[in-house]
């Protein structure tokens, strides 16, 4: 199940309507009647249509057609191979240039995080940065998908980006390198408040939140910085989990399919439930990340610092066809714990930090709660 698709996933094809000129026939059908509509129409334009094209073209472009009737930007259809690809990024591995993006304003795609240590972090591609051209190629018809697939590619090949910040336009060209997410990253902001940061929600994260939580207590006994900024999302199961490390038991979040009851996720019992808690969100967090910080907040575990978050509150679910491709569909909405669908309204911070703000000032602020809910604590659960 999926909080989100790991790269803002969106995929729609036309299946226009033009004029024709139309040669009349009297032959009867070459096909069965009980033959399906769309098996029918494939076969009749592979074989008869003046331009060659495959069967496999058309099927894509007929379920891009169906997906575009659903008309739902979180749902797509992958190959063979995109589905492979998916499957690697979300167990933590893939080849590309450590890039997610999102659909931006005025139908540009846009750069919604950047994976440290990267090519496109080394190449000082920063988040917002609008990617104007691949190898090329214009993005300005494209979805972020279809862009964040040429991007993709074999190791120690190369891909030239056009990227505009603010009126300045750069042409890069990046190597492609072999990626290892590293999802989960712990550091010190001082002696013994300890900050999580949680770049997306691919396999295994939830596990290691729970080892940085228990390894060594006296880390962050003066609190904890969970830092969801830029987290687009990934693995629901996994969010849950790492929800979990901050609670003991009940929801995490619900969401109902259509036509069924609804369905309560609930944390597993044994988190901290004492250790002053804030979370980091910003206008990139979305979906799984979003599960995360709505459930902290509604059960009263953590204060949430930042700006608005994405806004994304549906579930995916990939379903595999006969030849290997797969179908990604939403399946739900998600709920938090107090009910709350956060869809195209995102989630508004306790203690509001400018968007375009520094980094720093977002961690300093949290800083200063953590002091403050730290002082509220009784003196028998002060940690020394």
């Amino acid at each position: 199940m999926r909080g989100s698709t790991v790269l803002t996933a969106v995929a729609v094809a036309y299946a226009g309507g033009v004029a024709t000129g139309v040669i009349g026939s009297d032959e009867p059908p070459e096909r069965p009647a009980r033959q399906g509509v769309i098996d029918g129409a494939a076969d009749q334009i592979a074989e008869r249509s003046a331009d060659r094209v495959s069967r496999r073209e058309l099927e894509r472009a007929a379920v891009d057609g169906m997906l575009q009737a659903v008309d739902d930007p979180w749902s797509r259809y992958y190959t063979p191979a995109e589905y492979r690809d998916l499957r690697s990024r979300l167990d933590g591995h893939y080849s590309g240039v450590g890039l997610w993006l999102r659909e931006g304003t005025g139908e540009r795609v846009e750069v919604m995080s950047v994976q440290p240590a990267s090519p496109a972090a080394r190449a000082g591609i920063h988040a917002s940065d609008a990617i104007l051209r691949v190898d090329g190629r214009s993005t300005a018809d494209a979805k972020p998908d279809d862009v964040a697939s040429a991007l993709r590619g074999r190791p120690n090949t190369r891909v030239t980006l056009v990227i505009s910040r603010d009126a300045d336009r750069r042409e890069l060209t990046l190597v492609r390198t072999e990626l290892s997410n590293r999802a989960v990253t712990v550091r010190q902001l001082d002696d013994q408040v300890m900050m999580i940061r949680i770049s997306d929600f691919t396999r295994g994260v939830g596990r290691r939140v729970w080892l940085a939580m228990n390894q060594k207590p006296s880390r962050h006994a003066g609190g904890v910085v969970l830092d969801l900024r830029g987290n687009p999302g990934g693995l629901l199961d996994e969010a849950v989990e790492s929800s979990s490390a901050f609670l003991d038991g009940g929801s995490v979040v619900s969401y109902a399919r259509r036509g069924a009851p609804v369905r309560r996720l609930d944390a597993v019992g044994g988190g901290d439930t004492t250790t002053p808690l804030v979370v980091l969100v910003d206008g990139t967090t979305a979906s799984a990340a979003e599960v995360v910080a709505g459930a902290l907040r509604d059960r009263n575990r953590a204060v949430i610092v930042g700006s608005r978050t994405f806004g994304k509150s549906s579930v995916q679910e990939p379903r595999r066809l006969p030849d290997g491709s797969a179908l990604e569909l939403t399946v739900g909405r998600y709920l938090t714990p107090s009910g709350h669908d956060i869809d195209k309204v995102g989630i508004t911070p306790d203690v509001t930090v400018a968007s375009d703000s520094r980094p720093q000032v977002a961690e300093r602020r949290a800083l200063d709660v953590l002091a403050g809910l730290l002082a509220s604590l009784p003196y028998a659960e002060r940690r020394g």
